[in-house]
């Protein structure tokens, strides 16, 4: 999650490969470390998130490429609570996340976490004054301070001298912030009231976030989806309203949707269509932000709308991905994607599913779907192959998705499946096996189910309200 500070003209959302744990920070070949460097303005920060396993090797990694003396913080975030089923060591329950800036010149604003009662109860006196609790701290200076060296009503410096002025320590008197000791040889100190206090600053260890839950309205199902609450920390500490952040592994979006609601620039990156996908919907869902080329120049959404690089958007666009792939995986997963589906991410046979979504008529349990791709030649026998498929998967229906137009026998085998309704009654019945071709899908002519919406790989992202301010920039 490598925050860039500075401006940008737009948000992009592209593509990029995407692998697990080391493999998927260095990038196929070993440089994407060196590329985020590169792109890191001087006075921009990276945070890399990992998990134990993988940390010793990125930080020997990110050490010689920012340089030891750019290393800020190795930060643990406890991200579930101790497991019971650790028997032979110590239960795992922290990823890190390592802190770098490009230069000694970098944006950092503390950030402050709600106060505790291990926090409170160190504002322990009162003066009866109105102001409240407050507790004292030190003014002695942490450094020789020649030009700090002052006597103070008849109090004697500390030895390396005041950490403030003598004309502030004045306005702190005068203010009655100052606690003088009874005695002559103690130190003066300076009260902190509670009530003006942010909370507690936060360090090195987040405790205060806590993971996913299953159920919770945040996930949207997404394997390796963070908090939102996570990425907003992140942000608050080392940018600021305007500056750019860049995520390169993007996912479900997770660190763009805190970037918006933030009134962050925003440029997200990942290999998978369904990412990319998934991440367009939750814009949409989150903030009602669209696809620039979904909207006509003279609409108001056009202050929110985004760009997406790198994916096929007409025709010509994917018959160009087909073909450039003997394999033609990349075009499946692109192809699933616009269902959306969750790709079967083998890049072999894969038994006949390409994707697979569900619906989501039925409150106590989803229906699994099976998607299957073809680019080349279709026939009325691959639909016959999709239904044996579905039995084999238990799926309760069948998405067929096709480059080319299918044949009139291809659509009346399809019909002869029947159709799908809810058990739960709701909605209405809906062909078992549906064919969609790739043109439909790209023209908004999409798959259906029994209920409005309820198809769906993922959940719905909530609904986040923003500053009007924030949401009128221009990402």
């Amino acid at each position: 999650m490598p925050c860039a500070e500075g401006r940008g003209l737009d948000a992009r959302l592209c593509e990029r490969h995407r692998q697990e744990r080391c493999h998927g920070v260095f990038g196929d070949d070993g440089s994407a470390p060196v590329y985020l460097h590169r792109v890191l303005k001087p006075t921009g920060s990276l945070y890399l998130h990992c998990d134990p396993t993988a940390s010793a090797y990125l930080r020997l990694i990110l050490d010689a490429l920012f340089g030891v003396r750019n290393f800020r913080n190795e930060i643990v975030w406890q991200r579930t609570a101790t497991k019971g089923d650790a028997r032979r060591k110590y239960g795992a329950v922290h990823d890190i996340i390592f802190f770098y800036t490009k230069s000694s010149d970098y944006t950092f604003n503390p950030v402050y976490m709600k106060a505790d009662d291990v926090y409170t109860d160190r504002f322990s006196l009162n003066d009866d004054d109105g102001r409240g609790t407050y507790r004292l701290a030190p003014l002695d200076s942490p450094n020789h301070r020649p030009n700090l060296t002052y006597e103070y009503k008849g109090y004697a410096p500390p030895a390396k001298g005041w950490r403030v002025s003598r004309a502030l320590m004045e306005e702190l008197d005068a203010d009655g912030r100052l606690h003088f000791p009874k005695s002559p040889t103690g130190r003066i100190a300076r009260k902190h009231y509670l009530e003006e206090q942010s909370g507690r600053k936060v360090s090195d260890v987040f405790t205060d976030i806590s993971p996913l839950q299953a159920v919770g309205k945040e996930r949207l199902g997404y394997p390796t989806q963070k908090p939102v609450a996570l990425l907003e920390r992140i942000l608050a500490a080392s940018t600021n309203e305007g500056h750019t952040v860049l995520d390169p592994f993007a996912g479900c979006g997770t660190t763009i949707t805190a970037a918006q609601k933030m009134g962050r620039h925003w440029l997200g990156i990942d290999v998978t269509p369904i990412a990319t996908s998934l991440i367009q919907a939750r814009l949409e869902k989150s903030f009602g932000a669209r696809d620039i080329r979904l909207l006509s120049k003279d609409d108001p959404a056009q202050r929110l709308a985004f760009n997406v690089v790198g994916l096929p958007t007409d025709m010509n666009g994917a018959r160009q991905l087909y073909d450039k792939d003997p394999l033609h995986k990349d075009f499946e997963m692109w192809a699933v994607g616009l269902v959306p589906a969750i790709p079967q991410a083998k890049k072999g046979a894969d038994g006949g599913v390409d994707g697979i979504t569900y619906t989501h008529d039925n409150p106590d349990k989803s229906g699994k779907v099976v998607v299957q791709v073809k680019g080349g030649k279709v026939g009325e026998s691959q639909i016959r192959d999709l239904f044996g498929t579905m039995t084999k998967e238990n799926a309760v229906m069948g998405f067929f998705v096709t480059l080319e137009p299918p044949t009139k026998n291809m659509t009346d085998t399809a019909i002869k499946y029947g159709f799908y309704k809810s058990k739960s009654g709701v909605g209405k019945p809906v062909p078992v096996i549906q064919i969609r071709t790739i043109e439909q899908l790209l023209g908004g002519d999409n798959f259906v189910g029994p209920i409005s919406g309820g198809i769906g790989a993922y959940k719905d992202a909530q609904r986040i309200t923003v500053d009007p301010k924030q949401a009128a920039l221009e990402v």
